[in-house]
C-alpha cells in the first residue's frame, strides 16, 4: 500500500509554529508582497531577512508534536511505501524521525545561493550578508519558495501522487496551489483520500473520508488504523492452508 501524505501549516501550529497569516492577510505585521516575493526582497532585503532569520532562531523554542511522531512511526514500518511532502519551511518532521521527505517550499534551516545556485544547511542569521560557503558570493537568501516562484521536487510530487493507493492531506487550507490540486490528482488515478484537518478545507473535491479535529489526535490514531491493516493483510497473506 503506498501512500502519500502531504502536511501544511496546522500540523506545525500545534508545537508551536506560527501561521504568520494572519485574518487580514498579514504575516506578523507584513505584507506578503514585503516578505514572500521576490519584489519585497528586491526592495528591502534586509527587512526580509530579518523576518526569516527571527523565524529560524524560534525553531529551537519548538518540538515535534504527537501527529509528527506518528507519522514517523509509520515510516518506519512502510519504508519506501510512504512519502511524505510538507507545504511546512521548518524541519519538525525530520526531528520526529521522517527521513523520506519533500520540502516542496523550502527549508528555513537551508539558504540558497543567489549567484550558484547553492543550498546550504543554514542556522545562523543571513542579515549580515555572509559569504556563500560554495562560491563565496555574498547573495544568499532564506531557501523559502515565495510566491510566485517554482515549489521545488513537482515532478517527483506528481510521480508519487499519481502511483498512490491512499492520498492524505494533514493541517492544510486546500487553497494554495499546486499543493491544493493533488486530492482531486490522487483521485483520478484510483487513490483513496483522507483529510486530518482542524475544520473542512476549500479542497475543490471531498475526500472519501473528513475528519475535524487536531493533528496531534487524529493523526496517531489513523496511523494505528493503517497498521493494523497492514497487519491483518499479512497476517492473511501467511495463514496456512488446510
Amino acid at each position: 500500500m503506498r501512500i502519500v501524505v502531504l502536511t501544511g501549516a496546522g500540523i506545525s501550529a500545534e508545537s508551536g509554529v506560527p501561521t504568520f497569516r494572519d485574518a487580514d492577510g498579514l504575516w506578523e505585521g507584513h505584507s506578503i508582497e514585503d516578505v514572500a516575493t521576490p519584489e519585497g526582497f528586491e526592495r528591502d532585503p534586509d527587512a526580509v531577512q530579518r523576518f526569516y532569520d527571527l523565524r529560524r532562531r524560534a525553531l529551537s523554542r519548538v518540538r515535534p508534536n504527537a501527529a509528527h511522531l506518528a507519522l514517523a512511526r509509520l515510516e518506519r514500518a512502510l519504508d519506501d511505501d510512504l512519502l511524505i511532502v510538507t507545504q511546512n519551511v521548518d524541519d519538525l518532521h525530520e526531528r520526529a524521525g521522517t527521513r523520506r521527505l519533500i520540502h516542496m517550499h523550502g527549508e528555513l534551516r537551508r539558504a540558497l545561493c543567489g549567484w550558484c545556485g547553492a543550498r546550504p544547511a543554514w542556522d545562523d542569521d543571513l542579515e549580515p550578508r555572509p559569504p556563500c560557503p560554495v562560491c563565496g558570493e555574498r547573495m544568499l537568501r532564506p531557501d523559502v519558495v515565495w510566491f510566485g516562484e517554482m515549489p521545488y521536487e513537482l515532478d517527483r510530487i506528481e510521480q508519487a501522487v499519481v502511483a498512490c493507493d491512499v492520498f492524505v492531506s494533514v493541517g492544510t487550507s486546500g487553497a494554495v496551489y499546486p499543493a491544493a490540486g493533488y486530492v482531486a490528482l490522487a483521485a483520478a488515478f484510483g487513490a483513496r483520500t483522507v483529510e486530518l484537518n482542524l475544520e473542512p478545507s476549500d479542497a475543490i473535491i471531498p475526500f472519501d473520508d473528513a475528519r475535524a479535529g487536531r493533528a496531534g489526535d487524529l493523526v496517531p490514531v489513523w496511523v494505528d488504523e493503517v497498521l493494523a491493516a497492514a497487519a491483518a493483510e499479512r497476517g492473511t497473506r501467511k495463514a496456512p492452508e488446510r
